[in-house]
């Protein structure tokens, strides 16, 4: 499976952008997909899980209420909807997918994975 993640980009606090990731399977709808982030200096941290059907999402407190994890499996694609950001939020992002119905928080626990896009918030 390969995955390309894009969407990244400079944006000023509190405004939004929306991360897509394509993966190339013909199995798509039955991998659970996640995003996750790594900021400079720090280990990488689970940012938002969705199920393979799409009906469960899991998401950090950090962006609990600002992120919105979903995906579209006609399209082989799963989005991040990243809202009020802030300058917390810069880091690169990368998806990730894992057979199996649960949303894990390791990333150890995935099989494949994005090549990351950058996300940079100014103050």
């Amino acid at each position: 499976v390969q995955l390309q993640a894009f969407g990244g980009g400079l944006v000023q606090a509190g405004g939004s952008l929306r991360l897509s990731c394509l993966a190339s399977t013909h199995t798509f709808s039955s991998y659970t997909i996640s995003w996750f982030r790594q900021a400079p200096g720090k280990e990488r941290e689970f940012v938002a899980g969705i199920s393979w059907s799409g009906g469960r999402s899991y998401y950090t407190d950090s962006v609990k209420g600002r992120f919105v994890i979903s995906r579209d499996n006609a399209k082989n694609t799963v989005y991040l909807q990243m809202n009020s950001l802030n300058s917390e939020d810069t880091a690169v992002y990368y998806c990730a997918v894992k057979r199996g119905l649960t949303v894990a928080r390791t990333g150890s626990d995935y099989d494949y994975w994005g090549q990351g896009t950058q996300v940079t918030v100014s103050s």
